[in-house]
């Protein structure tokens, strides 16, 4: 089953507040941070530097006990977000050398067309009576008002320049596949892992639906007591599906000049709406500029269709408000039709890998498709 993930920033309430203009809680996370960071960057460099490190991980913990005052479950989150930070920058780096190497091919075909182009128009001059011949050149003769070049000028400089770009990428590919991965640590992060056998789903931070109640470690025991307890309130939610049982990780990190609590679970199941999908379905057509929909039912029949229009071109969050409204109209139709929603997987990474070849607008209308980030709000919102 999927994992769901609810955040909300951390409340302040006037009561918690102390002279400083900030609750207990803050001051404890604040003092927990700097730890945390220092136990996570140790943890990277030995992951990185094992090559099996799944059979060290249980002495790693007890190092980590002992060198920073933690508990056992604070240093399995220290581990558990090492390793997903570890992992994260390898699959970067093999994701980051597979594009360049794309657009190096890419580079090389352009390169080769060029010429190829280049070759046939000295053949065809070459002729006697070209200027007879019916078939024409693919190079034409022809010079610019402007820049008085040629177009054969025009296409050996910019063969010229290609080649040049082609030897920067060989040589940033070559640099990615021997350089040691680099990995970001933030400075103000907590991740505590919880367990389903534990109470409340975890044995460090206890949540009871209203209050947060945070296992201090022992390094801090002496500054805020054994426990911290804090009011962070619900999860509004329309349909909350946060379990009363069932282990919960918390998440705890700082976003503009705040600090921002999450909580990740295996969420409660619903009661499903649509039929199955031999009864009927929606397919979806999706592209950069709209968003077709069809209705089929159970014959194959074509019951309803219409477009979403979508416009290219927009701002990062003005791009995924609009693409959020799409997927919650697709959500409505198949609530209306109790159909499920059937959609294609494609793959733009090749063409994105081309898109220096490419004119302009097509390169511009491409880059701001959020391809993938429209199925994920897609599956978040009809589920």
């Amino acid at each position: 089953m999927s994992i769901i993930t609810y955040v909300k920033g951390l409340p302040t309430l006037e009561s918690e507040i102390n002279p400083l203009g900030f609750t207990e809680f803050e001051m404890f996370l604040n003092a927990l941070s700097p730890i945390f960071k220092q136990a996570v960057c140790e943890t990277v460099d030995a992951i990185l530097a094992s090559k099996n490190f799944d059979k060290q991980k249980s002495k790693f913990n007890t190092h980590l006990q002992k060198k920073y005052g933690l508990s056992k479950r604070h240093a399995t989150g220290v581990i558990t977000l090492a390793q997903g930070k570890a992992d994260s920058a390898r699959e970067c780096r093999i994701n980051h050398i597979k594009q360049l190497e794309g657009k190096l091919k890419s580079a090389f075909l352009w390169i080769k067309n060029a010429e190829k182009r280049l070759s046939d128009s000295q053949k065809f001059y070459a002729r006697k009576n070209w200027q007879k011949s019916k078939s024409g050149c693919k190079v034409p003769l022809s010079c610019d008002l402007i820049t008085r070049r040629s177009n054969w000028h025009a296409l050996k400089f910019q063969i010229h320049n290609k080649k040049r770009y082609v030897y920067q990428l060989e040589k940033k590919i070559f640099y990615l596949k021997t350089v040691p991965i680099r990995v970001k640590v933030s400075s103000n992060e907590i991740f505590i892992v919880g367990s389903k056998d534990e109470t409340f789903g975890n044995s460090v931070c206890q949540y009871d639906g209203l209050k947060l109640n945070f296992r201090v470690p022992y390094s801090l025991e002496q500054k805020f007591g054994k426990y911290v307890e804090t009011q962070i309130g619900s999860f509004d939610r329309n349909i909350n599906r946060l379990p009363e049982v069932g282990a919960k990780t918390w998440h705890f990190f700082r976003k503009n000049n705040r600090w921002v609590v999450a909580v990740q679970f295996t969420p409660k199941p619903v009661s499903k709406v649509s039929k199955p999908i031999e009864y009927g379905a929606i397919g979806i057509d999706i592209n950069p500029t709209s968003i077709g929909w069809a209705y089929v039912d159970t014959c194959g029949n074509l019951r309803d269709c219409g477009t979403i229009p979508l416009i290219s071109g927009l701002g990062k969050n003005v791009n995924q408000e609009q693409i959020v409204n799409a997927c919650l109209k697709l959500a409505n139709l198949a609530t209306k039709y109790a159909a499920s929603v059937v959609c294609e997987e494609l793959d733009f990474s090749k063409k994105k890998e081309s898109l220096r070849e490419k004119g302009r607008k097509y390169a511009r209308m491409l880059s701001s498709f959020a391809y993938s980030k429209l199925y994920q709000l897609l599956r978040a919102n009809a589920s």
